[in-house]
């Protein structure tokens, strides 16, 4: 049995700059921090010819025979993608699960595709450092499968912690934001996670922004060029420990946010960050594309009963969580899998594996 792991992640500013269509012409730059929710991918050996794939969020079952071609496309797409670009096409089973419901804007997706390649990478013997597994994971999400996306969950995912990262044609950079360790605590108090009770498809959502992108539409530009700026203030709020102020920068970037795309917020979410306002809360987010999925918001530590009651009272369910410092993990790795099948040329090199 192999197990991996992957974290999600909640973005503090600069989301939709590490999209190609704008930081290939103006950079990007985005600060996040991994969490404590994950997404897992188990696998164990099948000694027959068969591959069989079950996810547990999806309720779903993907049965392939060596005899046919692994496409990637209908149900299940990402991790048959996964499979295929390591030449995987028979002898295992493969259960995938994550710990929040999928499209809830923590980026699971991206956690997925890289406790995917995380644990193909050590089924294969293939030795990769937390960058090269980005890479992999995002060429496989944006080049191979099409998605409208950016790069920012990926490397989240693969590296664990808080950082900010900057996004050029160049490549990703990451570099590491150090907080003192009162300041990380007292943050990780202050933040609270809500689900809508809704999950959203953000696919729309990001073709918008990146159609609006590409055609250099002005309003957009202005939001992201903003956008981007808050990564620098947020940078120096925390670092600084001016925590309240960091507060009334994500409330900023969340107004600038909102002029991406159209249906990045409801009525409903409208009504519920108000209310959260007016009783303590110094700013917030929906995460990831917007649309629905997790309220971020940062709330000191006298408002917080309040300010759960009240959202709960309305139907939203506050999650707790921590940071995350590991980033893509193997957690076990105690099976022989020399008996898999490999698409023809796609043995890994120096590999036990056949």
């Amino acid at each position: 049995m192999l197990i991996a792991r992957a974290p999600m992640r909640i973005s503090f500013g600069g989301g939709g700059t590490d999209l190609e269509a704008y930081y290939a012409r103006y950079g990007g730059a985005v600060i996040s921090t991994a969490i404590n929710k994950y997404f897992y991918v188990v696998v164990t050996a099948e000694e027959g010819e068969d591959l069989q794939l079950i996810s547990a969020d999806y309720r779903s079952l993907f049965r392939h025979t060596p005899y046919t071609d692994l496409v990637w496309d209908g149900d299940l797409a990402l991790p048959r993608a996964v499979l295929h670009h390591f030449g995987i096409r028979a002898g295992l089973n493969l259960f995938i699960a994550s710990e929040v419901p999928p499209g809830t804007g923590l980026g699971s997706s991206s956690a997925a595709a890289v406790a995917l390649v995380r644990a193909f990478a050590t089924l294969t013997d293939q030795p990769m450092g937390r960058q090269q597994i980005a890479e992999i994971a995002s060429a496989i999400e944006i080049d191979k499968m099409g998605m409208p996306i950016g790069k920012q969950d990926q490397y989240a995912a693969a590296f664990g912690g808080l950082n900010k990262m900057t996004f050029t044609s160049a490549g990703v950079t990451v570099e590491p934001v150090r907080l003192a360790l009162s300041t990380q605590k007292t943050l990780e108090q202050r933040l609270l996670l809500f689900f809508t009770g809704s999950s959203r498809e953000s696919t729309s959502i990001l073709k918008h922004q990146r159609k609006s992108t590409e055609e250099q539409n002005e309003h957009v530009l202005q939001a992201l060029h903003n956008i981007k700026g808050v990564v620098t203030e947020v940078e120096h709020c925390l670092t600084s420990g001016d925590l309240d102020g960091f507060g009334q920068v994500l409330d900023y970037s969340w107004q600038e946010k909102r002029r991406l795309a159209p249906n990045l917020s409801s009525p409903f979410i409208d009504e519920c960050y108000t209310l959260a306002r007016q009783h303590g809360v110094l700013g917030g987010k929906i995460t990831g594309a917007g649309g629905g999925g997790f309220l971020l918001l940062y709330c000191p530590e006298e408002a917080q009963n309040i300010v759960t009651m009240m959202l709960e009272e309305r139907g939203l369910k506050r999650m707790n969580f921590h940071f995350d410092h590991q980033g893509a993990t193997v957690l076990l790795n105690v099976t022989d899998f020399r008996h898999l099948t490999y698409a023809t040329g796609a043995e890994p090199q120096g590999s036990r594996l056949y």
